[in-house]
């Protein structure tokens, strides 16, 4: 019994190994998400070794080493903000905070909408359609003022941002879920697991959200650069933790002390190129990831991203 089921796990791997293999030759031949992964794997690098490059000191006030607002040069490549901190290392101990918020954000976002639509997909009925008009109401409300408004009521912190943008911008991932699932139920091998005798929690956990899956991660992907931007947002409308450093902090911080009035573009110009960078980056690997997964776009046309 134990051989048996040791080769099953052996021959398991194989194919998830092979379909890895797969897929990576395919996102190899869209150039644009080439350049996504590259600049994701930098930008990922230096965040991770923020603590090694800056140190935590990056953030003090009382032993700033500069001047207030001093021009970029050799000693601050980014110039100082208005405590005479260096931009550069902020940048970089911002990267943190922000990329943590895009990814937990976006993966609750995903887990709230995959499980909506693939229940209501799979049951479908008057619980479909109450799921579904429960969706519709977050969709049409605006997702931007949703979270402002929990952002606003709940204590000020970095969870509190990660709930607000996770728990109002599922909608759009339970649509498309939900659309999948029942294309995925209407396939032959779904009928004869059913046939079986396979429950509900078996069809939607070993057949439904395998065939889902593809969706998700395209999905996923896409979504992170969208809550990068909300976070930005929020931390630009001072509803962040005023505790870290996050870029869309420093651009709350570049407002108040009148950068824009007072000419000094070198404390707005860093964050924002860093938040348009990443959330690029992201998306063009969303869409190469999306174009590889669905054969349906490649077949419809030229492939997105390349």
């Amino acid at each position: 019994m134990s051989s048996s089921t040791s080769a099953a796990s052996s021959l398991t791997w194989a194919r998830r190994r092979d379909s890895l293999a797969r897929f990576w030759r395919r996102y190899r031949t869209h150039r644009a998400g080439l350049y996504g992964l590259g600049a994701l794997a930098a930008i990922g690098l230096v965040a991770l070794a923020a603590p090694l490059l800056v140190g935590d000191d990056v953030r003090s006030v009382t032993r700033a080493p500069g001047m207030p607002l001093e021009a970029p040069s050799a000693r601050f490549p980014l110039g100082t903000d208005q405590f005479g901190r260096s931009l550069l290392g902020l940048l970089v101990q911002g990267a943190r905070v922000s990329l943590a918020v895009g990814l937990l954000a976006a993966a609750l976002s995903v887990a709230i909408g995959t499980l909506v639509g693939v229940v209501a997909g799979h049951y479908g009925g008057w619980f479909a359609t109450v799921l579904m008009r429960v969706t519709d109401w977050f969709l049409v409300m605006p997702s931007l003022v949703l979270a402002i408004v929990l952002a606003t009521v709940l204590s000020r912190s970095v969870w509190t941002v990660i709930l607000a943008i996770g728990v109002t911008s599922w909608p759009t991932t339970a649509r498309l879920v939900r659309a999948q699932t029942i294309a995925v139920e209407s396939r032959p091998y779904i009928e004869r697991a059913r046939a079986l005798g396979g429950g509900h929690a078996h069809l939607m956990r070993r057949h439904v959200l395998p065939g889902v899956m593809p969706l998700v991660l395209a999905q996923t992907t896409l979504g992170i650069s969208t809550a990068i931007l909300t976070e930005a947002t929020l931390a630009f409308l001072g509803l962040g933790d005023p505790a870290v450093v996050s870029w869309g902090g420093m651009l709350q911080d570049a407002r108040e002390a009148g950068a824009v009035s007072s000419g000094h573009w070198w404390y707005l110009a860093p964050p924002g190129v860093a938040i348009a960078a990443v959330a690029l980056a992201f998306t063009l690997c969303g869409r190469a990831i999306e174009s590889v997964l669905n054969p349906r776009l490649v077949d419809a046309g030229p492939a997105v991203g390349r």
